[in-house]
């Protein structure tokens, strides 16, 4: 590295890790390092204004918030719910049922919310109160209600996966493909894992017994919760509508859904579903912005060409590599949140793993999977203090109680990683239709 990239490196990554130890929030910290190093280059901040600008720009972020929204707009609506109701009808009366109840009504809100800590709000508030009632460990339901509000990250419409596509130009439709499948098979094998531990503790079940008649009246009642999955993945997937028009139809669909069908949406309830989306993409859109800057500095000094060299320079197996960034990446995700992580690093590893023949769809999958374990790691672990909240418990106790599920999502990473066929099967065959 010469010198002069070197320093700037310095400078880039040192006082961004600085401000990030001090508790500053991420966009100011982004922000006040690109500003540095702008100092120290003598760039042009009107150049770096207009960056600021042109990033934020783009049609396929407006899905962001209309995700945010539609999520907001179908928990308070009611859809959740109703969605929580129909799989407790289909399995609750399994052992450790409640629990197993919590990851697929997870999986079914994931497929609406496309957000982590959304999806352990929504489902979580409605299912730690019912485990608690049934005796569950409070730790425990704060524990399965958090990774299983993980699911929202990787089951499509996922807001990473919006992010990814755009940093790293990939189709969001293929995207959406990659994430389904990986997304379905780690949430049956937390619901697999969940039964085994209910069953090691000794969890007695006390839900009624299985009934026909109570599934296809739960879901009669839930029939406008479930199509909505169905209306936004499938207009997807049939080109019917673009990700970012399918965001849009989403939250006209939980508008009149829960306002006019369930009748739980009312003014009140809309306004806070606004004040939400718009607080949170308001911070999404400053992070957003200044790290789109802080890339164009990386990419102007090609710190990620040297940084991917320096990889390669370790070992060219794309196994050990990708596992080598996976174990950065879990590192990295107890400081930075999900989003930094993948508006920051995707310039950096894409080259890398380009290099290496990996699928950059693939790696797409692999990164949101890394992303779900920094939901659930300390100190940041944003899933745990949602949860934690909820089930009145402390971040220690449930943080010791996901250390079980956790290991399964570093499986599950592994497994990911040797198999791409998992990722790849349905965009490879959207691709060849």
């Amino acid at each position: 590295m010469a010198p002069d990239t070197f320093n700037i490196a310095l400078i880039l990554f040192g006082s961004l890790a600085l401000l990030i130890f001090l508790r500053l929030p991420i966009g100011i910290s982004l922000g006040v390092s690109g500003v540095l190093t702008f100092f120290y280059t003598k760039g042009s901040f009107l150049a770096m204004a207009q960056t600021y600008y042109d990033s934020v720009d783009s049609f396929p972020l407006m899905a962001v918030p209309m995700f945010f929204l539609a999520g907001s707009l179908m928990e308070t609506g009611g859809l959740s719910k109703r969605l929580v109701a129909v799989a407790e009808a289909m399995i609750g009366q399994i052992r450790g049922g409640l629990a197993m109840v919590t990851i697929l009504s997870s999986m079914f809100f994931s497929a609406i919310s496309g957000s982590g800590p959304a999806t352990t709000a929504a489902v979580g508030g409605v299912m730690i109160p019912a485990m608690k009632r049934r005796n569950y460990d409070k730790s425990f339901a704060g524990a399965v209600a958090a990774t299983g509000g993980t699911m929202g990250v990787l089951i499509p419409p996922s807001i990473l996966l919006i992010l990814y596509g755009v940093s790293a130009d990939q189709s969001i439709t293929k995207l959406f493909m990659a994430g389904l499948l990986p997304g379905l098979l780690i949430g049956l094998t937390l619901m697999l894992t969940v039964y085994l531990i209910c069953r090691i503790k000794g969890i007695k079940t006390v839900e009624q017994d299985f009934s026909i008649k109570r599934l296809l009246l739960a879901i009669w009642r839930g029939k406008f919760a479930l199509m909505a999955p169905m209306i936004i993945l499938g207009g997807i997937y049939t080109g019917f509508f673009t990700p970012t028009e399918s965001a849009v139809v989403a939250v006209v669909y939980g508008f009149l859904v829960g306002a006019f069908i369930y009748r739980e949406l009312n003014v009140e309830k809309t306004i806070l579903a606004l004040d939400y989306t718009v607080t949170v993409t308001g911070k999404l859109g400053i992070i957003w912005a200044v790290s789109v800057a802080y890339g164009e500095i990386m990419t102007l000094y090609r710190i990620p060409v040297v940084m991917g060299d320096y990889i390669l320079s370790i070992t060219q197996s794309p196994f050990l590599i990708l596992v080598m960034i996976s174990a950065f990446l879990t590192f990295l995700g107890m400081w930075m949140n999900s989003i930094a992580q993948v508006i920051i690093l995707t310039p950096i590893f894409l080259p890398v793993i380009k290099t290496l023949g990996v699928d950059p769809i693939h790696f797409a999958i692999i990164f949101v999977v890394n992303a779900e374990v920094g939901f659930l790691t300390p100190p940041l672990g944003t899933n745990l203090f949602v949860a934690m909240e909820i089930a009145e418990t402390t971040l220690g106790q449930v943080a010791k109680a996901v250390i079980p599920l956790m290991l399964v999502l570093f499986l599950m990473v592994l497994i990911i990683i040797v198999f791409p066929e998992i990722s790849l099967i349905l965009p490879r065959t959207l691709t060849a239709g």
